[in-house]
């Protein structure tokens, strides 16, 4: 297939899985689409085998998907999806507002900057101060969307009729974008349910059973509703597609990865070991601390949030942790 006229240039910032499978539904529509990695290796099995092997193996991926590792390829793109893991997203940014003057840019990533504790739409608004900025998260494993398996979304715009321009184009019929104006509570759901993933990852490592993971879920939702407040977000998207939706999602499933590193550490493994051994992001692990912090910064109650922070960083064992969750005092629960 290759570009109608009319159709705007359609790029992807990011070569992981996440990236890779929104090339996949960007190309449904658009035909050509760039695919940028950051890795050579990357590029060169996606351009010669039609596979993401070392990140989404498995997927045969549409000949329209061209992988580049040259930022400068992005310079023509009208639309470009970031899917930059958040603690690389600012540096990546910075170099392609030097090549790219125009674009709308639809943040896919999620995470809390750690240094800083700002959310993705802060960062591109330093880095790329010009642009029109859109969040898209919601309930979506890389596989199923490569795969062209229904999903909705949430996409998270300001200007209504930019987000009517960007549902056009991003969304198809099996992946459904239901529009919100709330950027703030679309970042904060996608952010935080990976933390909580860990947590429930952390419960089924440890075979606590199903009673204490849908506890955890119930209790990390409260903890998310409480930052999302005190954020400005809205309680209708922490209810929604990226707020609720995105936490029962990976706070079920080992195809999650913060999930799967939560069962590996209740299972008895060493967090550095397991992230070491990962070629990629577990955003739940890198968010952690800024989370704890922002809920400090807040003076907000966030104990599995916090417990979570503690295990990873290495200052508190999983058994440590959960002792310290269950001796806490009986409250009310609104």
């Amino acid at each position: 297939m290759t570009k109608a006229q009319n159709q705007p240039h359609m790029a992807v910032l990011g070569g992981g899985a996440w990236g890779t499978a929104l090339a996949c539904v960007l190309a449904q529509k658009h035909g050509a689409v760039t695919l940028w990695a950051n890795e050579a290796e990357t590029v060169s099995a996606i351009n010669q085998t039609r596979e993401n092997k070392p990140f989404l193996p498995g997927i045969a991926l549409p000949e329209a998907v061209q992988a580049t590792e040259n930022l400068a390829d992005m310079a023509s793109a009208d639309i470009i999806l970031m899917v930059v893991p958040a603690q690389f997203a600012r540096p990546v940014l910075a170099q392609l507002a030097q090549h790219n003057k125009k674009a709308m840019l639809v943040l896919c990533a999620k995470g809390i900057e750690r240094d800083s504790l700002k959310l993705m739409s802060d960062v591109a608004a330093e880095t790329w101060p010009r642009a029109q900025i859109a969040v898209l998260s919601g309930p979506s494993f890389a596989a199923d969307v490569a795969r062209g398996l229904p999903t909705a979304v949430t996409l998270a715009v300001s200007d209504d009729a930019l987000g009517d321009y960007l549902a056009r184009h991003i969304g198809t019929a099996h992946f459904r974008p239901y529009l919100s104006d709330d950027i703030i509570g679309a970042e904060i759901g996608g952010a935080i349910k990976n933390v909580l993933a860990i947590a429930c990852g952390i419960v089924d490592g440890k075979k606590l059973g199903e009673s204490a993971r849908a506890a955890v879920t119930a209790r990390g939702f409260a903890e998310m509703s409480r930052l999302g407040e005190a954020l400005g977000a809205q309680n209708e998207t922490l209810g929604g597609l990226s707020g609720l939706g995105d936490l029962i999602l990976t706070c079920s499933s080992t195809q999650s990865r913060n999930f799967s590193l939560g069962h590996a550490l209740g299972q008895g493994a060493d967090a550095a070991t397991v992230l070491g051994a990962r070629n990629s992001v577990s955003e739940g692990a890198m968010s952690a601390a800024a989370v704890a912090q922002l809920a400090e910064k807040h003076g907000l109650d966030m104990p599995i949030c916090r417990a979570v922070n503690a295990i990873v960083s290495g200052t508190m064992s999983v058994d440590e942790a959960i002792a310290e969750l269950l001796a806490r005092p009986i409250t009310r629960e609104i």
